[in-house]
């Protein structure tokens, strides 16, 4: 398996599953694939974070604002693996609970992952919501 294979496998099972967790309420297996090291950073559609006390900040208050998780999809419009560093770019398609509300949208997603100790790990994430 080449690099890029092993990668777009990860990122359609690990990294899917995690997100899809996380929409549900849990954000543990997200926590589990960010880097430790920073640095780490998000700029968010709804809040940034740079550093691991915001990060965890912000994935604490992600987990209390979703719920009921009834769709989420993942575009990937582009990625490329060079050596230890990778990035996607797509749209996350999802329909949840936010808040207690019910809620559909779609956010411009990308993210840059390093891979620490042969495993992938996300240092960046850039979302905003798509507008038309």
């Amino acid at each position: 398996m080449t690099d890029r294979e092993d990668f777009l496998a990860w990122l359609n099972s690990t990294l899917f599953e995690a997100e899809l967790a996380l929409h549900n309420g849990n954000a543990a297996p997200r926590r589990a694939l960010w880097s430790r090291n920073e640095p780490v950073s998000v700029l968010g559609a709804w809040r940034n974070a740079y550093g691991q006390q915001e990060l965890d900040r912000l994935f604490t208050t992600l987990e209390k604002s979703f719920s009921d998780c009834t769709s989420y999809v993942f575009e990937l419009q582009a990625f490329d693996v060079s050596g230890d560093m990778a990035y996607t770019a797509g749209l996350e398609h999802t329909s949840a609970s936010v808040d207690g509300e019910p809620r559909t949208y779609t956010l411009r997603a990308t993210q840059v992952y390093r891979r620490e100790e042969g495993e992938w790990r996300v240092a960046h994430r850039h979302g905003d919501a798509v507008t038309a």
